[in-house]
């Protein structure tokens, strides 16, 4: 019969069979099979009535327990008795986890090329390849084309930066031109022409007081002297114009035309600066394209070995393979450092406080055993993903030794040493139950199979210390639910939330 519901057993926590894989218990009962068994024949039948006879033993087992009297504090005689003889020994307690062998320092080979991009050949993971060895080719014709689109773009920009050049320096030239030039020969003209004038004015001048004395005494008209006093104003008249027109060409038309011709040569200079960046970016742009056109071949950096990066679990193959597509800045290929090795194994949450730098550290290759220590442990969990049931873990990290064979990539079993306990009792977590009032378990002696309590110290999936409740040689049983009707009278049922002693995953024990 079954334990009662007042008893739990330590073996069935389920801590212990999310986080451990279940270990058989020593002298374990034989199979229904290898004890009697059914008949031969019995199994030959065909699923419909082996259907039918499992549907009835379930429906007369279910009556049974419905209508089974009260259960009694005897326990049950019949049937074998699973014993332990509980021993002193030296109890080594582990935390085994499996990781992966990876270099503490790697050489990043990175995209470098934009976009997205299909992979034509990669070189095979492990390879040993020397400096300049071609390790990846991408496909080359999305560059191809960008490189003559952007050519294009950067000749018909230079083209329209070199004309505005050439007028920023026409403009440049015109300004002294006028200055020094133009403004100088028509400045002479104006004062040429005003010369005349003031010479013809003097003329008439002269002119009509000759005429003014000929009328006085009576050898010239009155007629000759007014239209010599007409020729006196209308000289004066123009040599008055021109000199106002030598001062506003000197005053305001010189300054027009300077501010003119620089205001010309201000939008020349900044129509050339704006051609000639654009002329440089399209040239950039293309010179990228050329550049990028040679990362679409990676080369070996130096000699040695490559490796693919590790993908993510989920994921079905690796991150670069021919036919893929890969984007900027994802990391292509690893080259390793052998000389520097290490081990990132997750510890879970409830046993990572046990675990501190230093610590000794067993690590089960496929083909040795190296001994190693805890070099570092992560202060922050690790993400938490769906394809590993949102565990939470922390890395921790194991430096390796310096030996012959090591590659990345390698499995290995890592145990991490946690506690040795020396000379103590322990016993099987299966023979252990917990109760309201502590824990028990069932001991075989000359009067009977009788319940004790105890008092637990360190554990682990397999073994439990005893601090006190047992002596060395004492016999537990391994089944105590297979044998128990009903708790001893005066127990009361067990708590929700009992806790049993922290555990870790792996025992070595010595003699």
């Amino acid at each position: 019969m079954s334990l009662p519901p007042r008893y739990v057993s330590l073996a069935n926590y389920p801590w212990r069979t999310r986080f451990m894989s279940p270990r058989p218990v020593p002298n374990s009962r034989p199979a229904p099979s290898q004890a009697g068994g059914l008949p031969r024949g019995l199994l030959r039948l065909s699923w419909h009535w082996t259907a039918l006879l499992l549907y009835a033993a379930c429906g007369l087992i279910g009556y049974l327990i419905i209508s089974a009297p009260p259960p009694s504090a005897e326990l049950d005689t019949e049937g074998p008795r699973l014993t332990y003889t509980v021993p002193r020994r030296d109890l080594r307690m582990t935390i085994t986890e499996m990781g992966t062998v990876e270099s503490a320092e790697n050489t990043e080979l990175i995209c470098q090329v934009p976009g997205r991009n299909t992979v034509t050949w990669v070189v095979e993971s492990g390879a040993i390849v020397k400096k300049g060895d071609v390790l990846v080719r991408l496909d080359t014709l999305y560059m191809e084309e960008q490189i003559n689109e952007r050519s294009k773009y950067a000749n018909w920009s230079r083209a329209g930066a070199e004309s505005s050049k050439f007028n920023v320096r026409r403009l440049k030239l015109a300004v002294p031109e006028y200055r020094d030039g133009r403004f100088i020969v028509e400045m002479k003209k104006k004062e040429e022409a005003l010369a005349i004038a003031q010479m013809d004015l003097r003329a008439a001048e002269n002119e009509l007081a000759y005429s003014v004395e000929m009328a006085a005494r009576g050898y010239a008209s009155q007629q000759e002297v007014d239209k010599n006093t007409f020729d006196v104003t209308q000289r004066q008249m123009v040599a008055d114009s021109l000199k106002r027109e030598i001062a506003d060409f000197s005053t305001y038309t010189q300054k027009q035309e300077l501010a003119s011709l620089q205001g010309k040569l201000d939008v020349a200079e900044a129509e050339f600066a704006a051609s000639d960046e654009r002329a440089f970016a399209d040239e950039s742009r293309r010179d990228r394209a050329l550049e990028q056109l040679k990362n679409c071949i990676v080369r070996a950096p130096r000699d040695g070995l490559v490796i693919y990066p590790s993908a993510a679990k989920w994921k079905t193959r690796p991150d670069i393979s021919v036919g893929g597509a890969v984007h900027k800045d994802q990391v292509l290929l690893l080259m390793p450092d052998l000389s520097k090795m290490q081990i990132k194994v997750g510890i879970h949450e409830e046993m990572i406080d046990r675990v501190k730098v230093g610590l000794p550290v067993t690590v089960a290759l496929p083909d040795q055993t190296l001994e190693a220590k805890v070099s570092s442990v992560a202060s922050v969990t690790r993400p938490a993903a769906w394809w590993t049931g949102n565990m939470v873990k922390y890395d921790t990290i194991i430096d390796l030794p310096i030996v012959e064979g090591l590659r990345p990539g390698m499995t290995a079993a890592v145990k991490v040493v946690v506690a040795e306990h020396k000379d103590v009792l322990m016993v099987p977590v299966a023979a252990i139950v917990e109760a309201e009032n502590g824990h028990l378990c069932w001991v075989k002696t000359s009067k009977g199979i009788q319940p004790r309590s105890l008092e637990l110290g360190d554990s682990n999936d397999e073994f439990t210390i005893v601090l006190g409740g047992l002596n060395e040689g004492d016999k537990v049983l391994l089944n105590p639910q297979g044998h128990t009707k009903d708790t001893q009278p005066g127990t009361s049922p067990p708590t929700k939330n009992a806790k049993s002693q922290p555990r870790t995953r792996k025992t070595d024990h010595g003699d």
